[in-house]
Parts: C-alpha cells; sequence; structure tokens
C-alpha cells in the first residue's frame, strides 16, 4: 500500500495536487497570532551592510574568516495561520573577522523566486521552482564556495563572499536525484560530506550522498523506506552512515489541506536507525528497533571495539504531535544510545535531562570518540517558541559534568559553533562564537568564548544594533 501511495504521489505532485493544495492555503485566511511572525522573531525587513561595528573585548587575531548563520525571514507578509517557521524565505547573517577587527556585517535574502519577485530583480541561475526553492536551514564552506542548504527537496545555493546569491547549484549538476540535506556530515579523513537526502514527492526511497572535495557527487545510494519520513540530519562513524528514521512523515491530507509544513507525528510509522556501511548497499542496511522518539540533531557517534556504537544527540519525545506553527516539544534531554548491530536494538540513557538544542563539538572528533559537547539549553517548562532566555552548556562527558555559560537575564542565545584555535593542545582548546539576542533593547551580539574559559566573560562581544531572528544553523567559515 505505501508503495502505491508513493506512486501517486510522485506521479501527481506536480500535477493536480500541489494546484489543489496551493487552492487551498489561498482560501484560507486567518488573522490569528503566531509566534514565529512577532517577538524576537519578527522578520527583518532589510538587507544591511554595516562596517562600523562596536566591539567589547578583544577578537582573537587568529580568527580570519566568516560566521555566517542561516534562518526564515519572509520577506512579504504571510497568512500568519499557516505560516511555520520551517518555511520562511532564508536570510544568512554574516560577520567577516580579520586581524583583531570585526571588517563587517551583513545580511543577505537567499533570492528564491518569491524574494526575486518581491524586489524586482531577474530570477537567480540555476534549477529551482518555487514554492520548493526556499532554502533556510544551514550555511557551510565546501569545495572553496560556500553554500546555503535545505532538506526535503530544495537544491543547494550558492552564495558569495559577501552572502549574495550566484545560483541554485546541484554539486555541478551532479546531484541526479533532486533533493539534498541541510545537514552533511564532514568525513574528517576523507575531507567528504556525507548526506542522508529524502524528498517529499518519493515516500518509499531515500538516499545516501557523497560529496567530494571538489564538491562533486560521487554516490547516491538509495535506500529503501515507508511513509514518507522526515529525516532531518544523520551522522557517521568511521564505519557507518547512520540514518534516524523516526515516526514524523509526510501527510498528504495535510499536505492538501493547504498547510505550509506536510509533516506530522505518526504513531503507525516504526521507529528504527539504521547502520549503513560508507559505500555499502542500501539494502544491506543494518535496522535496529528504538522507542518512539525524534532527533532533529546529533552531536557525535562512534564505533566501539566490540562492534556497537555510540550516539549521542538531543531527543524530543515527539514532534509536530498536534496543529503548530514550529516545534510543539518540550522533553528535550541530551541522551547517549548504545547501538547493537547484532540484537538489533538501541539501548537509550540521559546524559542530561534539561530540555536542551542544536548540539556542537569540536568536529575534528567527528566519528571519533570525544570528550566535550556543547549545547543550546533551553526554559524549562515554557513555550520554546518565544524564550525569554537561554544559556550554552559544556559538557565533560568524561568526568559527567556540565558547565553553564550565563548571557544573563533576558538575553536570548541560539546555536554556538566551536572553532578549534590555531595549534590546538586539547578537544576544548578553542573558541566558541554564535548570536545573542536582546530583546529589550533590539540589538544583537556576535559573542566569542573562550572554550576552556567557558564560564568565564565572553573574550568579544561584537554589537549589531538590530535584532537578528533566532534562526537555525551556521557555522565557521575560514578565509
Amino acid at each position: 500500500m505505501a508503495g502505491a501511495v508513493g506512486t501517486l504521489i510522485r506521479d501527481t505532485m506536480n500535477k493536480g495536487v500541489t494546484k489543489i493544495a496551493e487552492f487551498n492555503r489561498n482560501r484560507r485566511k486567518s488573522d490569528k497570532p503566531n509566534p514565529y511572525l512577532m517577538g524576537i522573531h519578527e522578520p527583518l525587513p532589510s538587507e544591511e551592510t554595516l562596517t562600523d561595528l562596536r566591539v567589547t573585548g578583544s577578537i582573537p587575531a587568529e580568527l580570519d574568516g566568516r560566521y555566517i548563520r542561516i534562518g526564515p525571514n519572509p520577506i512579504t507578509p504571510p497568512n500568519p495561520g499557516l505560516y511555520h517557521w520551517f518555511m520562511g524565505d532564508g536570510m544568512v547573517h554574516g560577520i567577516r573577522l580579520q586581524q583583531g577587527k570585526a571588517l563587517w556585517y551583513r545580511n543577505r535574502w537567499i533570492r528564491s523566486c518569491a524574494v526575486t519577485d518581491a524586489l524586482g530583480e531577474p530570477t537567480a541561475p540555476g534549477p529551482h521552482e518555487p514554492p520548493f526553492d526556499i532554502v533556510n536551514t544551514n550555511v557551510m564552506g565546501h569545495a572553496g564556495s560556500t553554500w546555503a542548504l535545505v532538506e526535503a527537496g530544495g537544491c543547494p545555493v550558492r552564495i558569495d563572499e559577501e552572502l549574495n546569491t550566484i545560483a541554485y547549484d546541484p554539486w555541478g549538476e551532479t546531484l541526479k536525484g533532486g533533493s539534498f540535506s541541510a545537514h552533511p556530515h564532514l568525513d574528517p579523513k576523507t575531507g567528504e560530506l556525507h548526506a542522508i537526502c529524502y524528498a517529499a514527492e518519493n515516500m518509499t526511497e531515500i538516499r545516501h550522498v557523497i560529496v567530494d572535495v571538489e564538491g562533486k557527487v560521487r554516490r547516491e545510494e538509495p535506500i529503501a523506506v515507508q511513509d514518507g519520513p522526515s529525516i532531518h540530519d544523520c551522522m557517521i562513524t568511521q564505519n557507518y552512515v547512520i540514518i534516524l528514521d523516526m515516526p514524523v512523515t509526510f501527510s498528504l491530507k495535510q499536505y492538501i489541506s493547504g498547510d505550509g509544513f506536510p509533516y506530522k507525528w505518526n504513531p503507525k510509522h516504526k521507529p528504527r536507525v539504521g547502520l549503513l556501511a560508507k559505500d555499502g548497499k542500501g539494502t544491506d542496511t543494518i535496522w535496529c528497533d528504538i522507542d518512539p522518539c525524534y532527533v532533529f540533531h546529533p552531536c557525535n557517534a562512534y564505533d566501539n571495539p566490540d562492534g556497537s556504537v555510540t550516539f549521542d544527540g538531543c531527543v524530543h519525545d515527539k514532534v509536530f504531535a498536534e496543529k503548530t506553527a514550529g516545534v510543539d516539544s518540550t522533553i528535550i534531554p541530551f541522551e547517549r544510545w548504545h547501538i547493537d548491530p547484532v540484537a538489533k536494538r538501541v539501548t537509550r540513557s540521559t546524559v542530561d535531562a534539561d530540555p536542551q538544542e542544536f548540539p556542537r563539538m569540536n568536529e575534528s572528533r567527528t566519528s571519533l570518540p570525544y570528550r566535550y559537547a556543547y549545547t543550546l539549553g533551553l526554559p524549562k517548562d515554557a513555550d520554546q517558541s518565544t524564550p525569554e532566555e537561554t544559556k550554552l552548556f559544556k559538557h565533560d562527558l568524561e568526568a559527567g559534568t556540565r558547565h553553564i555559560h550565563d548571557f544573563g537575564k533576558g538575553r536570548v542565545a541560539s546555536e554556538f559553533v566551536f572553532v578549534p584555535a590555531a595549534n590546538a593542545t586539547a578537544e576544548d582548546h578553542g573558541w566558541l562564537m554564535g548570536y545573542v539576542i536582546t530583546p529589550a533593547e533590539g540589538t544583537s551580539d556576535l559573542v566569542i568564548l573562550n572554550a576552556q574559559n567557558f564560564e568565564g566573560p565572553p573574550a568579544a562581544v561584537i554589537q549589531i544594533p538590530h535584532r537578528i531572528p533566532p534562526g537555525f544553523h551556521g557555522n565557521w567559515v575560514p578565509a
């Protein structure tokens, strides 16, 4: 039955189904307030270039590059009752650091058709078809270029040093399956990117994609699934790609009704974790049972001497279970999983029970045993759409301890990334950086922390005279 439904969707998605969905979306009007369009999430109205940035403290002179982050920022006011946080036009924010100075801040929309139409610009080059050309989830450097990324059907977008859109670019025309992922992971041993990719129009197949060091796709391996699962992220070990097939699946009913985000919690979908050898056949994936949950973001994973796998990440009890404009879960502990490929079972244990998300680590340790994880601590028993303040956690996984960096009352931090120091002598020898909003003042800061003096004052604070809405993901891209 699932195969027949998948075939139906593939045959009709670009024909009648999409037209019906658009008709219903246009017909459904609502003035109901949407938390992701107001307060700290209110979209910015313009693109800015700022070169006179105030700095408190000292920017480490060795930092030569750009901190860039992307998130949703609708260019035209959407229907509040139908808008979903994941579906806003992408906007990239970046700060250029060099020789201890902050040279500029820029914010630029990714040039989807909606954006170029609103700005009266020519359509951006490359293959993209509205409304499936929204790219808003991650931004990173690879193969000498900077890429904006999204999952489920969107094409990667190449942007220039100043964050302007160059083209929608399926890895130099080498990506044949159409969709890519918001979360490819760099194998530090080979320099290749690994991603698990899915598309809404194909409910029975996902793909393992490898992008080589030159930015060309060298592998697209199909893997059979059911129900069209939403697979936001994956992780790698030395031996495996880890596939997170969780009970959030495509809802044709929700799509046709006009909802902007057609994925929902599906208790009938059997949750499982797959271990796929990096160059193995999809049919040889080892599937391991797990209790229902959902993972947006792993932290790291590695192989154990006995053949099992250790996996760490932030785990939602369930998500998209109720009608919502964003993420509707509040139980989000940091967990460690033991994946047994012989027993084909996952055993879960809690590292830290407090709600937290956006785990990062020293990515030179990707696929290897590691000691330190950094997560964004979220307020307990609160609406995660409008946090009044957040903190940063540093987990010492060897000592079993947690340190907290408190940004101050009423300050809202987003994801922080780790940048190793030049000639680093320890795993945590380096810098953490990310944006922090002060909603009461309508301002933002790029905060740079010394990871070895985690609870101490920031090394530097670069002040932005406007609020940068909470986005999704970013990275440090060296010059």
